[in-house]
């Protein structure tokens, strides 16, 4: 049976409901006064200064991503765009994955870290390596990385992945510091994730990879992961356990993309209405080539705009969530996603071990073919050429405005008074430490227009202020 407040996987996804929805769905894909009335219900509206968004049900959203009617397509588009700027503004939050071992005990079918796997070779970073990975990160600019290993309780057990965040906050390279590490490893125990909070991170992420249950067994044979249950519930542990902001997502490709959606759309449910604090997060990766891994061997692929679609549709029915893309996906790809709804995309990647201190892209230990092989500077000033604020801001996470405190704000829009700012800020530290000519001075014309756009002029007053100081050289001002 449904029920969104259980703690039991099988209720709070479940499967006949998301039939039914399916089901629901077709029967309901050209019903246009129903269609109309869930887009009515999803636009944003005021409540006093401050904007509401009442966001849709796995239910309503599964009939928009039914509807195949190229009006309402370009409808639904229109209105995630809006959603968008309503919640996140014109930012872009950067950050880079950290690969820091691909050993694994797993059998996960789509990946190539999988044990059976003897071509990748197999490789951990000691902690000097750490440090030179981290150093590399930091003279290219990034200030906030996703951490990533291998599930291998004998070579990754929690006391490495701790140790190896210790080491990445510990160091500060010339004017280069990471400021928030999140964490993206196997589901594990309530006392480990309160290792994991007490130890500083900002968001866990776990990709659900599909919510189709038997589809899941199949796809990972061996392995603790096999265990389709304790990987579902995982967020609720880590919640227990302190994480206040936890990150979900599906690996779109394995399973059919109507029923990952509902299933995504159930999961964000059941955190809403157990902790009272939807995803903070939500990935969007598609299955993408890699060593021993043919993504043509998987035969749910989605092309670009059903991508998009789905991508516009988890904004509109998830509004206050951060959504993710990796450089997976190409240049074309992303920038037609950002304008749908997508707040956070990485730079400049490497997916293998070790891969950032070296001059060549490694391809032999990386998990997946990167896409965007830009520089971390060529994604800075492409975002900026199309109006968009490149934001390398923590303030957030290092002002406890975490959990249910990020979210009040963000669901009532106000979060933006203090990330505008703080996004043109951590701009300008970019530019004056790692920009090459021709980015600062996109860049920095980019400020002085956007200064204008911060609505209360003592704070206004008080970032030209601070922009001030950091042309003088000093660092890391935060609203």
């Amino acid at each position: 049976m449904y029920d969104p407040k259980s703690l039991c996987a099988d209720d709070f996804i479940n499967h006949e409901e998301i039939l039914e929805t399916l089901k629901y769905a077709e029967e309901n894909k050209n019903n246009k006064a129903l269609i109309n009335e869930i887009l009515d219900k999803a636009r944003p509206g005021k409540e006093g200064n401050s904007t509401v968004c009442a966001g849709l049900s796995h239910r309503e959203a599964s009939v928009l991503l039914a509807c195949e009617d190229k009006e309402i397509l370009e409808k639904i588009y229109a209105l995630a765009e809006e959603i968008k700027l309503a919640y996140y503004g014109n930012r872009i939050v950067m950050f880079a994955p950290l690969y820091l071992s691909n050993y694994c005990v797993n059998g996960c079918v789509y990946c190539p870290y999988h044990m059976k796997n003897k071509n990748i070779p197999r490789k951990k970073l000691t902690q000097e390596e750490v440090k030179q990975e981290v150093t590399a990160l930091q003279d290219m600019g990034h200030k906030r990385l996703a951490i990533e290993a291998g599930e291998d309780p004998v070579n990754n057990p929690i006391e490495y992945i701790l140790e190896c965040i210790k080491t990445i906050y510990s160091i500060n390279h010339k004017n280069g510091a990471i400021r928030r590490v999140n964490v993206n490893i196997a589901a594990t125990t309530v006392e480990e994730y309160r290792m994991l909070k007490e130890a500083g991170i900002g968001t866990y992420i776990l990709f659900q990879e599909t919510y189709h249950k038997e589809s899941y067994l199949k796809l990972h044979p061996t392995g603790p992961k096999h265990d389709y249950n304790y990987h579902t519930e995982a967020m609720d542990r880590a919640m227990d356990g302190g994480i206040d902001d936890v990150g979900l997502g599906v690996l779109f490709g394995l399973e059919l993309y109507k029923y990952e959606f509902a299933g995504l759309l159930m999961h964000a449910e059941h955190l809403e209405a157990v902790h009272g604090v939807g995803p903070h997060t939500i990935s969007v990766p598609r299955i993408k080539h890699a060593d021993d891994i043919d993504p043509a061997a998987f035969d749910n692929g989605i092309d670009d705009e059903i991508f998009a679609k789905l991508c516009a549709l988890i904004r509109i029915a998830v509004p206050y969530t951060g959504m993710i893309i990796s450089t997976r996906e190409s240049q074309a790809v992303r920038e037609k996603v950002i304008r749908l709804g997508v707040s956070q995309i990485s730079g400049a990647s490497r997916t293998s071990v070790g891969g950032y201190s070296e001059e060549e892209r490694p391809t032999d230990t990386e998990q997946f073919d990167v896409s965007d092989q830009r520089t971390l500077d060529e994604v800075i000033k492409w975002l900026m050429e199309l109006g968009y604020i490149p934001s390398f801001c923590t303030a957030c996470y290092r002002e406890g405005r975490t959990g249910d405190r990020f979210m009040s704000l963000c669901k009532t829009g106000q979060i933006q008074n203090c990330c505008h700012p703080n996004a043109l800020m951590t701009l300008k530290e970019y530019l004056m430490d790692y920009a090459s000519e021709e980015t600062k001075a996109i860049g920095e014309a980019l400020i002085q227009a956007e200064l204008a756009n911060i609505p209360k002029e003592r704070v206004r007053e008080i970032a030209k202020d601070h922009l001030t100081k950091i042309e003088e050289g000093i660092r890391d001002f935060r609203f």
